[in-house]
């Protein structure tokens, strides 16, 4: 038995991982977890570059703990990237409301059929797990009780559809030997060498900072659920060692640390960095996209990788972080650490066509 088991071990620490979309901002922390995780792996990174500049306070290109780095276009995704591949995490997308709203066809495009074709290719190849990045999105607006994976889902967006539509069709596939694992990922936040500030925590901790204010657009009520990073990262390293008879061939499960206001959260973050005022709109329009979220399942399945990263050292490793970048800018909402800002840009300098695909001048 031991030494199965010293088999075993040597066989996951030399696995071969394929990464999707792993130049945006999951992909580079979760690179770094891997890597310190299974140091003897095989990483593997695909991506099409579209935010590859977008970097923040890394010393260092977050792809040289890759063994390689191949960039590519996920509705084209060469089918022998895939040979002797033990795991695909497919965390490429569309990445949220206000970039899926503009480009709602391309949405479609990448989010669902991309990832359903990339899914079938995968067990063609014999992948034994097929790990996809999924949204507590999906839930979209609830006033009852903590959304569990067997309530309905109402999504709201074109993203939070693409979602479900990916989770639907997996679910129906037939997969043979491979484990497909969805996981519901609350709002992330947390430091990333390759931030974004087009999320709700990071973005009140860099308004705090450059301005000295949070400005609560809603009237703070609506309910988020939140998740690090860091735990995003554990929660994927889970689901790629996940063994069938832990959820079965085919699982969906919301991954979260907990849910908040959006009130609160403004009031924490302010009550972390002196000086910061708040101001609520307190006459906004209800905002549909309010939902707590139960995380029960999750923690009765991997106990060990529930996640750890209190709301606090979330703050604070933002705060750390910006201010090592000398942070000042009160126009962020304008930069590339918006996502749609930074395609918009490209769609201007002609570099990129309307459906999201580098035009022969962006060479």
């Amino acid at each position: 038995m031991g030494e199965r088991q010293g088999a075993l071990e040597k066989l996951v620490a030399r696995m071969r991982i394929l990464i999707t979309g792993n130049m945006g901002y999951v992909g580079p922390v979760l690179v770094r977890h891997l890597r310190g995780q299974f140091a003897d792996a095989s990483l593997i990174g695909y991506d099409a570059g579209f935010f590859a500049h977008c970097l923040a306070a890394a010393p260092t290109l977050p792809e040289t703990l890759l063994d390689r780095q191949v960039f590519g276009d996920v509705r084209a995704l060469p089918a022998d990237l895939l040979d002797g591949v033990d795991a695909v995490v497919h965390l490429a997308a569309i990445s949220n409301d206000p970039m899926s709203r503009q480009f709602e066809a391309v949405t479609g495009a990448i989010n669902f059929r991309a990832s359903v074709a990339i899914a079938e290719a995968a067990q063609r190849a014999g992948v034994r797990s097929f790990v996809f990045a999924s949204s507590c999105s999906v839930y979209g607006a609830s006033e009852r009780s903590a959304r569990r994976e067997t309530d309905e889902v109402q999504p709201l967006t074109a993203y939070a559809r693409s979602k479900i539509d990916t989770e639907r069709f997996l679910e129906r596939m037939h997969p043979g030997g491979m484990t497909l694992t969805c996981l519901r990922f609350a709002t992330a936040c947390g430091m990333s060498p390759r931030l974004r500030l087009d999320l709700v925590l990071n973005d009140f901790v860099a308004s705090a900072l450059a301005t000295g204010r949070i400005d609560v657009l809603s009237d703070g009520t609506p309910w988020r659920p939140l998740i690090d990073v860091r735990d995003m990262a554990r929660a994927i390293e889970w689901a790629i060692l996940r063994k069938r008879e832990n959820g079965g061939p085919f699982l969906s499960v919301n991954v979260g640390a907990g849910n908040y206001q959006i009130a609160a959260l403004a009031d924490t973050v302010a009550g972390t960095i002196p000086g910061t005022t708040i101001s609520i709109n307190a006459a906004a329009a209800p905002d549909g996209r309010s939902y707590q979220v139960d995380f029960s399942l999750f923690k009765s399945l991997a106990p060990a990788y529930v996640p750890r990263v209190p709301l606090s050292e979330s703050i604070a490793n933002l705060r750390e972080g910006l201010s090592e970048m000398d942070f000042r800018d009160a126009n962020f909402r304008e930069s590339q650490n918006v996502r749609l800002k930074v395609l918009e840009a490209h769609l201007a300098a002609r570099r990129l066509t309307s459906d999201l695909r580098w035009t022969a001048s962006s060479y």
